[in-house]
């Protein structure tokens, strides 16, 4: 058997659900298990929104690190019309919150509680441009008469564009970008602009959703696009533009809860993200630049020293088999099917 190996620093994820309770301690090791860091989305029910919620919330997580994983769980704060700017500072300042998530309210999964007027946030980004804060934004409008393939498009154009000129210093992580548009956007900008990538963005398109009978499992918002724009994805993630980073946006949900007449949106890829990075690196002739990709440009971007650990990742010449589903006390949970061949793994 031919093998192939690949050497880089130890990943981090730079957009995570890990939910809650038993849910949190059943897929909390499959992060653990690769990855060292991962911001943490606080769409908790209910959300988190105050320094003291944050610092709950990761001790919870901190509890449930399996023993003798090393993992760093890096705390986010859910913005509200009613964010105090003073607990946020407070928050940041102390190390415990490292970002804050803009979600447009009904954008996506828990994000009935998110901003619906976006003059009654400026206090508070106004206030995290001045202490340097990340802001993490769901790039999506919400206008039921925008289609759905059209909402980040429209949210560069009439909500995120407008902002950064107002507030030109003001750091930016456009979040699981979807389209061509956004790839467009952040490389014809200047300023503390990035953005992240998700797994599966990297390896489906709206196809894998709709072609031979709906499959819920490959539902996720912002929804996969075109092929065109997935090859964009693809193009950016493997280039040498320090920009562009991966964030996974895995996000488990029960499978009773996916199969359902009104199905969660959001795919679980913490399992095998590894795997199917470096088989769409390796599909590209880019394995030169998968660490920068995974464990090198997000820590820039957030202000942070990469990694020292390394991790091994083989290649063979038979497939890599991943588990089809973890389980949890109320049911599995199904894991991302990239509905090709992986040959790579990461060394155990």
């Amino acid at each position: 058997m031919t093998v192939q190996t690949l050497k880089i620093k130890r990943p981090d994820d730079w957009h995570l659900h890990l939910r809650d309770g038993e849910m949190l301690e059943a897929v909390l090791p499959e992060t653990t298990r690769h990855f060292a860091r991962a911001i943490i989305m606080p769409n908790l029910v209910p959300p988190v929104v105050t320094n003291e919620e944050a610092k709950a919330y990761r001790e919870r997580i901190m509890q449930a690190v399996p023993s003798g994983d090393n993992f760093e769980p890096l705390m986010t704060l859910y913005l509200t019309e009613d964010t105090d700017p003073d607990d946020l500072e407070q928050a940041f300042k102390s190390g415990t919150v490292h970002a804050a998530k803009l979600y447009p309210a009904g954008a996506t999964t828990n994000s009935e509680n998110g901003v619906r007027n976006f003059e009654n946030i400026m206090p508070v980004l106004e206030r995290m441009a001045e202490i340097g804060m990340t802001l993490c934004v769901h790039g999506e409008v919400t206008d039921p008469a925008i289609d759905i393939f059209d909402r980040e498009k429209v949210f560069i154009e009439a909500v995120l564009d407008p902002l950064r000129q107002r507030l030109p210093q003001l750091r930016v992580t456009m979040e699981h970008i979807t389209t061509s548009d956004a790839v467009d956007y952040v490389t014809g900008s200047t300023g503390p602009l990035g953005a992240s990538i998700t797994t599966h963005h990297l390896m489906i398109n709206r196809n894998a959703i709709l072609v031979g009978g709906i499959k819920p499992h490959y539902y996720c918002l912002p929804v996969a696009k075109r092929e065109e724009h997935r090859l964009a994805l693809v193009k950016s993630a493997t280039s040498k533009d320090e920009r562009f980073f991966l964030g996974t946006d895995s996000a488990p949900h029960l499978d009773k809860a996916k199969i359902d007449v009104c199905g969660c949106a959001g795919i679980f890829t913490s399992t095998n993200t590894m795997a199917c990075l470096a088989q769409v690196f390796d599909d590209e002739n880019a394995l030169d630049r998968l660490e920068a990709f995974s464990s090198l440009n997000g820590p820039k971007h957030y202000q942070l020293d990469a990694n020292e650990e390394m991790i091994t990742l083989v290649k063979r010449d038979i497939p890599t088999v991943f588990p089809a589903s973890i389980t949890t006390p109320d049911g599995p949970v199904t894991v991302f099917d990239p509905m090709t061949p992986l040959y790579w793994d990461v060394e155990s």
